[in-house]
C-alpha cells in the first residue's frame, strides 16, 4: 500500500523543465553527476554540430550543503574514483591509507585476536575518511563541471504519465514549504517544483522513499528476495595520542551480541587523534527489546574497548541503515524513465563492509545509461526502457557483478545464527556462492517474537535490552548522543513519519511486542507515554524533530505501519567531519 503525505489541496506546483534529475546527493549521486558531466564534455569536444547541455541537469539533495546526511564507518576502497577521477589521491580530503588490521573476537570480559585476517576484510591500500568531507569535495567537483545542485530540496513523490506500455516515470516534485503541524500553509509557503524529467535517477541511500514508492508501484521485488538491513550505529571520538595509529582498521565479532544476532563492530584510527568507533547490528534479530544505540554502548564497556577510549572524548553521533540483502535482493535496476543506483538499490558487499565504491561505480554506469538516453532523445518526453533498461546489462557485466555474485548467499547463511553463519561463509569462500545458487530469504522483522515467548529478564540479551543509561563519559543515552548528531528540524511541520494506524500500536504493539520503537530507533523519536484513556493505559507519541533519517523505523516495524517520507528539505542530521 502506497503511503503519502497528506497533499495541500489546490497547490499549483511550477514546472521546471529537466534532462536529468538525480535524487540524493551521496556518493552514488554525485558520482553520476560527474561521470555525465564527463562524458559530455567529449561528445561536444568530438560533434561540435551536435552540442549537449548541462544547464537541465540537476542534482536535488535534501540536506542543507552537500554530505551533510552522508554518514558511514568509512572505507573507501579507490577503485571506482581511479576509474572517475584518476590521481584523485592528490586532492580528495583522505584522512589515511590503512595500513594495519586485525579482527578480534570477543568474550563478555576477554578477548583474541584472529591469528590471520579473513580476505574480505584486508584493507591494506583503503583510506579512512569521513564520508562527509568526501561527498562535500564531490560536490564541488561536480559544481565547477558546471551542474547544478540543488540543497534543501526533498524529493516528495515521482510523477508519472501514461505510455504505450504503462506508465513511466517523468520527474519528481519537490516539497512543498513553510507547511505547519496543521498541513496548512504558513505565510512564507513556497510550493514545491514538478521537475520534469527525461531521465530520473534515485540515489536516496538505503530505503529511500521515492525508491520505495517505484518498488510498489510496479512490483519490482516480485521474484526477487526482500532487502534486509542492518543499522550502524557511530560515534566520533578524540583519544589521547599513542592509542590507535591513522590507518589501524580493527573489527569486532561477538559480544556483546549473542550467537543469535548478526553484527560486528569497527575501530578505525584517523587524523589528528579521531576515531571512528561503531557497531552495525542485523535488523533480524529475535528480541523485540534490543536497541542497536545500547548495543554500541555495551559494546564500549568491554574492557578491550575501553582501555582504547579511556581519557577520550567523543565529538559527534550518528546513525544510518545500510542494505545486507546482496544479490538476489536487487530490485530490477532500470525501466521507462527511471533508474535506481547506490544503496538505494541495495550495492554493498556485506562480507568486506563496503559499499562507497559500489555506489559511486553504480552512478558511472547510470551516467553512461543516461547519456545515451541524451544522445537519443526520445519524442516523449521520458527516457524509454528499452535504453534505461540497458543500465541492468552494464552493472551484469561490470565488476559490481564479479564482487557481488560470489557473495550472493553470504547473508542468508546467517539466518540460523552466528556459528552457521561463519561455516556457511566457509562453504562460500570454497564455492563461491555456497552449494546452492540461490538461498531465499524473508523480512528481518518478521523474526520479531512476542515478549510473552521471552524471557521476562532478558535470559542471555539483557545487557542490550532497553534504553542504555550511560554514564556521560565512556557510555551515554539517547538523548546525549543525540545531542551530538548536530541534527535540526523546523519544529512547526507535518510529521514526516506516518503511522498507518496509531490503533495498532496502542492496542496491539505494546502487548504483544513491547512497542519495540522505543528500542530500535536510534534517536528516541518513539515514545510510549502515559495516557488513563488509552485501552493499555499508553498511547504513542513522536518527536520527529529528534529524527537523524536513518529509516529504521520504517524498515523494523513488525506491522509495516510507519512509514518514513522526507521532511521539509534543509532539515534532519548534520555530519560535519563523519
Amino acid at each position: 500500500m502506497l503511503i503519502f503525505r497528506k497533499p495541500l489541496p489546490n497547490v499549483e506546483h511550477p514546472e521546471m523543465p529537466a534532462d536529468v534529475v538525480i535524487v540524493g546527493g551521496g556518493p552514488a549521486g554525485m558520482a553520476c553527476a560527474l561521470r555525465l558531466s564527463q562524458l559530455i564534455d567529449d561528445h561536444n569536444a568530438r560533434h561540435p554540430e551536435a552540442q549537449l547541455s548541462k544547464e537541465n541537469i540537476y542534482v536535488l539533495e535534501k540536506a542543507r550543503e552537500a554530505g551533510q546526511h552522508c554518514l558511514s564507518g568509512a572505507l573507501l576502497d579507490p577503485r571506482s574514483m581511479k576509474e572517475l577521477l584518476p590521481g584523485f589521491e592528490s586532492e580528495a580530503p583522505l584522512d589515511a591509507v590503512v595500513h594495519k588490521e586485525a579482527v578480534h573476537f570477543l568474550t563478555r570480559n576477554g578477548h583474541y585476536q584472529l591469528p590471520l585476517t579473513p580476505p574480505p576484510l584486508q584493507d591494506h591500500g583503503n583510506y579512512v575518511i569521513s564520508i562527509n568531507r568526501f561527498v562535500k569535495w564531490l560536490a564541488g567537483k561536480v559544481e565547477e563541471a558546471g551542474i547544478t545542485i540543488f540543497t534543501g530540496f526533498a524529493g516528495s513523490e515521482l510523477l508519472y504519465d501514461r505510455g504505450p506500455d504503462g506508465d513511466r516515470v517523468t520527474g519528481v516534485r519537490t516539497d512543498d514549504k513553510g507547511v505547519d503541524k496543521q498541513n496548512q500553509p504558513k505565510s512564507n509557503f513556497e510550493p514545491g517544483y514538478d521537475v520534469k524529467a527525461k531521465v530520473v535517477v534515485l540515489a536516496e541511500g538505503t530505503r529511500g522513499s521515492l525508491t520505495k514508492q517505484l518498488i510498489q508501484k510496479f512490483d519490482l521485488m516480485k521474484d526477487r528476495n526482500p532487502q534486509t538491513y542492518g543499522v550502524g550505529v557511530k560515534e566520533l571520538w578524540e583519544i589521547p595520542s599513542g592509542r590507535i595509529q591513522a590507518g589501524e582498521v580493527i573489527y569486532t565479532m561477538g559480544y556483546p551480541l549473542t550467537p543469535k544476532e548478526y553484527g560486528g563492530a569497527w575501530i578505525y584510527g584517523s587524523k589528528d587523534n579521531t576515531v571512528s568507533v561503531g557497531f552495525v547490528t542485523g535488523l533480524d534479530y529475535y528480541d523485540p527489546r534490543l536497541d542497536p544505540q545500547h548495543v554500541l554502548q555495551a559494546f564500549k564497556r568491554h574492557p578491550f574497548v575501553a582501555k582504547l577510549l579511556a581519557g577520550g572524548k567523543m565529538i559527534r553521533y550518528g546513525a544510518k541503515s545500510l542494505p545486507y540483502g546482496g544479490w538476489w535482493s536487487l530490485p530490477p535496476l532500470g525501466g521507462d524513465g527511471w533508474m535506481i543506483i547506490g544503496d538505494s538499490a541495495g550495492f554493498l558487499n556485506s562480507a568486506r563492509l563496503k559499499g562507497i565504491h559500489l555506489a559511486i561505480k553504480s552512478g558511472m554506469l547510470a551516467a553512461e545509461t543516461a547519456f545515451e538516453a541524451l544522445v537519443k532523445p526520445d519524442s516523449s518526453g521520458a527516457a524509454s526502457s528499452a535504453i534505461l533498461g540497458k543500465f541492468q546489462r552494464r552493472v551484469e557485466t561490470s565488476w559490481i557483478h564479479d564482487e557481488l555474485w560470489p557473495l550472493r548467499n553470504f547473508h542468508q547463511g546467517f539466518k540460523n545464527g552466528m556459528v552457521a553463519g561463519m561455516f556457511n561463509t566457509v562453504l562460500q569462500d570454497v564455492f563461491p556462492g555456497g552449494l546452492r545458487n540461490r538461498v531465499s530469504s524473508h523480512a528481518g522483522y518478521e523474526n520479531l517474537e512476542p515478549i510473552a515467548k521471552l524471557p521476562a529478564d532478558g535470559g542471555r540479551e539483557a545487557h542490550m535490552l532497553g534504553p542504555a543509561k550511560g554514564d556521560g563519559k565512556l557510555t551515554f543515552d539517547k538523548l546525549t548522543d543525540l545531542y551530538h548528531s548536530g541534527t535540526k528540524h523546523e519544529e512547526d511541520q507535518p510529521a514526516h513519519l506516518l503511522i498507518q494506524d496509531t490503533n495498532i500500536c496502542n492496542d496491539r504493539c505494546v502487548k504483544e511486542f513491547g512497542s519495540p520503537c522505543q528500542n530500535f530507533c536510534p534517536a528516541n523519536v518513539y515514545e510510549m507515554v502515559d495516557d488513563s484513556s488509552a485501552p493499555n493505559g499508553k498511547r504513542i507519541s513522536l518527536n520527529p524533530a529528534n529524527c537523524v533519517h536513518c529509516k529504521t523505523c520504517d524498515i523494523q516495524d513488525p506491522y509495516q505501519i510507519i512509514t518514513w517520507v522526507p521532511p521539509e528539505g534543509g532539515g534532519g542530521p548534520n555530519y560535519d567531519g563523519m
